[in-house]
């Protein structure tokens, strides 16, 4: 989601003529938009404080903004950093907020029309804001606001006009996407009529939520095939007293069932390595209270689930949420030690998944090119490493027959541009 406000930011100063600055001491308008879902992001932004002072020692008439997820209690501490604190969703108003700054060089006018970012073959395009679930170690609702849901109508044309622009690649964003909501039109709705757009692209989505990831979501997503057979479904713990204290309102046997069923409908509706959804997570360790016990169920949920990717983040408190006022009774060391122990069982089951890919042909998106090879993804979202021929660029779909296989990544060699 910062990805993708980022993105709308810089459309919509270019909309207003401006353009991208080499240097922070070299730009009239100085944007950071942060997350504050862990302490060490938020450490991040503090670090920035030395490098705006050096820069305002060069240019003076800086303007610097702070957007993003910003919570109350850090918004002193950031005001003597930053000129404007400024809610993203005020974004169409900030020309008249900056515009009291005299030394701005170029005049801003307000405009409501965000822009996609040009020449962009990945684009990201939220279908909702903000999130309900108040989960007790989360910030987002504070930060983010109540769930808001976008025109499926405005959704629907956004991907359009991307795809004229030559995306290849759509992602739908929401805190809680899979809450989406709309005039009569739920998420599982909202991806078939994205999948219905004409043109050759992929859509993936994030972050979804179990408790909402209702049968037709199911369906929808393994029967629409420009849908890649990807998806991050976070569980946060294996333990059902774990999750009951973060107010995660489901147990991992139904977590479990909902995994079994996304499985076999790809199975039944998909073939070749499509037919195999990989899946990734999002887990905390060393929630507060979370025993040895508690963990080690987690540990075996990853063992039988055999994840192909993890986000795994050691329990960090966020102010004014309701597991801020438990005592984090975790050492550092101990959350380090699990999180390894967990990293240790998706190495193995990543590298077990990866080698049917051996002497396999695959679609690879690229997105990057360095030292003479490319890097993309495949549908099932593993990295791919191989020899770029000349001409070949990011955005390009190609197809790859995959040589040698690592815990988390593929080496391939280009077999059709």
């Amino acid at each position: 989601m910062n990805h993708a406000d980022a993105e709308r930011i810089k459309s919509f100063f270019e909309s207003q003529g401006l353009a991208p600055a080499a240097v922070i001491a070299d730009a009239d308008v100085f944007v950071c938009i942060m997350c504050s879902v862990r302490q060490m992001a938020v450490d991040r932004v503090f670090g920035l404080e030395q490098k705006i002072k050096n820069a305002r020692k060069i240019n003076p008439k800086l303007a610097t903004i702070l957007t993003g997820c910003v919570i109350d209690n850090d918004k002193p501490r950031f005001a003597q950093i930053f000129d404007y604190i400024l809610d993203i969703k005020t974004l169409n108003q900030w020309p008249r907020i900056l515009n009291c700054r005299r030394e701005l060089r170029r005049s801003l006018t307000a405009t409501k029309q965000l822009v996609l970012c040009k020449n962009s073959f990945s684009v990201l395009i939220p279908i909702s804001e903000g999130c309900n679930n108040y989960c007790s170690y989360c910030i987002v609702p504070y930060t983010r606001g109540r769930l808001i849901c976008r025109n499926a109508r405005d959704i629907v044309n956004e991907v359009k006009n991307a795809v004229r622009q030559g995306a290849k690649e759509i992602w739908l964003l929401g805190q809680n996407v899979d809450n989406y909501y709309y005039k009569g039109i739920d998420f599982a709705q909202l991806l078939r009529l994205v999948n219905d757009i004409p043109g050759n692209f992929w859509i993936r989505f994030t972050s979804p939520h179990p408790k909402d990831f209702d049968d037709k979501t199911v369906l929808a997503m393994a029967q629409s095939q420009k849908i890649t057979p990807y998806l991050n479904l976070p569980i946060q713990s294996g333990d059902d007293k774990v999750l009951k204290a973060m107010k995660r309102p489901y147990t991992v046997r139904q977590y479990k069932a909902l995994v079994k069923k996304l499985r076999s409908a790809f199975k039944k509706y998909r073939r070749g390595l499509e037919a195999e959804l990989a899946l990734s997570v999002d887990v905390i360790v060393g929630f507060p209270g979370e025993t040895k016990k508690q963990f080690q169920n987690t540990l075996n949920l990853f063992r039988e689930i055999k994840y192909d990717m993890a986000y795994i983040a050691e329990y960090s408190p966020r102010p004014q949420t309701a597991a801020a006022n438990l005592p984090d009774n975790i050492s550092p060391a101990e959350k380090k030690r699990r999180k390894k122990m967990l990293n240790a069982v998706v190495r193995q089951t990543s590298l077990l998944y990866n080698k049917n890919y051996i002497n396999k042909t695959v679609d690879v998106m690229v997105d990057s090119l360095k030292n003479g090879y490319a890097f993309g993804k495949t549908r099932n979202y593993k990295t791919v490493k191989f020899i770029a021929n000349q001409g070949i660029k990011p955005g390009d779909i190609v197809k790859a027959k995959i040589v040698k296989v690592m815990a988390f990544g593929l080496a391939g060699s280009l077999i059709q541009c």
